[in-house]
């Protein structure tokens, strides 16, 4: 098995691409990871998920211990086998949609009480379980349980969220067995404090991981704050460590944090927007809902190699749209996935090149992200 590890293979300025080693496989970075939250890509079959280009996914540790239980997962033989994934499979720790449960989680030093949102059943997760889970699934990233700090927040509710975050991250390193081909990653938190960042950064370096996460950004404090706090975070990190921007983005977003030295990144934009008849070309986004497409024989997107470009035409996906048929969200959550597995392809080809600046620019000045 092999040992769990990055290799940058070229750089252009602080972008850089690369191989991230796992258990499963080969990551190409930098890299977008689909949302499988409860072990599956909405209206895709792993098959498909594979077709996009995509070397990753990403479950998530919250969902599957509620069900069908982490414990059932590893006795069905993990989650690779479960889902039908050969690939490598990153688990959130469940933290974040713990943290959303206000009114149903008590939070203490210790772990996060709460109750399921599905039968109103009890758990405590605590740093110990939120690994202990992920081992039991299988996981090839393992994700440190973390405390989301809410935004906005004031600087001390930041520091005393961070803090906690910090003694976690320790408490999860100390149960952490370093399985061959298998990673561990902290997250740096701290809101938009650049000196919180900078402490959360020193803890998490001293304590080591094999990876590192940003969290606590994409929560409504906008692109120019996310830029700022990634610019002062980055650099700061381990150079022979990937580096995960956790829940970004959008197009325009993914850019520019890769062009600030990011690696990896997940979100359920790509498939949330496929449900509901929106998708992303090259030419920005598309309302398939629209009156307009419904007499346009033409493709989705004239670049696009994936199914629903190749094969059907505007006109036929807004008709699925607006008929509610369940094969409307498969075509446009494939191609949504597709373009932006192009889209990382496209990065990692420019930073090898050395011209990832022009790439950018062409690329963003041809995604206008305006709705048609």
């Amino acid at each position: 098995m092999s040992d769990f590890g990055l290799s940058i293979t070229a750089t252009d300025g602080a972008a850089r691409t690369g191989v991230l080693t796992t258990a499963h496989g080969d990551i190409r970075t930098p890299a977008f990871m689909p949302v499988g939250t409860a072990a599956t890509v909405k209206a895709m079959t792993p098959e498909a998920v594979a077709e996009t280009g995509a070397d990753i996914l990403l479950g998530n540790t919250y969902h599957l211990m509620l069900r069908p239980g982490p414990e059932r997962i590893a006795a069905l033989g993990g989650l690779h086998k479960f889902m039908n994934w050969q690939k490598p499979i990153l688990t959130d720790s469940g933290g974040f949609q713990v943290m959303s449960l206000s009114g149903l989680r008590k939070i203490t030093d210790q772990s996060v009480t709460f109750r399921s949102h599905v039968d109103g059943a009890k758990f405590d997760l605590s740093p110990e379980r939120a690994v202990e889970i992920q081992n039991l699934l299988g996981s090839d990233i393992v994700m440190v349980l973390d405390e989301c700090t809410p935004f906005p927040a004031t600087e001390p509710e930041a520091a005393a969220s961070m803090r906690r975050s910090m003694d976690w991250a320790a408490r999860c390193k100390a149960v952490w067995e370093s399985p061959p081909g298998r990673g561990l990653f902290g997250i740096v938190q701290g809101g938009v404090y650049p000196d919180l960042r900078r402490e959360s950064v020193q803890a998490l370096t001293s304590i080591g991981f094999d990876g590192y996460a940003i969290g606590g950004l994409a929560v409504g404090e906008g692109q120019d704050a996310m830029f700022k706090v990634l610019d002062g975070t980055a650099p700061s990190l381990p150079a022979d460590a990937p580096r995960y921007l956790m829940g970004v983005g959008k197009p325009d977003d993914i850019v520019g944090a890769i062009m600030r030295g990011v690696d990896m990144f997940d979100c359920v934009l790509p498939t949330r927007s496929g449900r509901n008849g929106q998708a992303f070309t090259r030419s920005g986004t598309v309302n398939l809902r629209n009156a307009r497409h419904r007499d346009d024989g033409g493709p989705l997107d004239g670049d696009c190699a994936c199914p629903a470009c190749q094969n059907y035409s505007r006109a036929y996906l807004h008709h699925l749209v607006k008929a509610k048929e369940i094969l409307a969200a498969t075509l446009v959550t494939w191609h949504n996935l597709t373009f932006y597995q192009d889209m990382m392809a496209g990065a990692r080809a420019a930073i090898s090149a050395g011209d990832l600046q022009p790439w950018a620019d062409g690329f963003l000045g041809q995604y206008a992200g305006d709705q048609q």
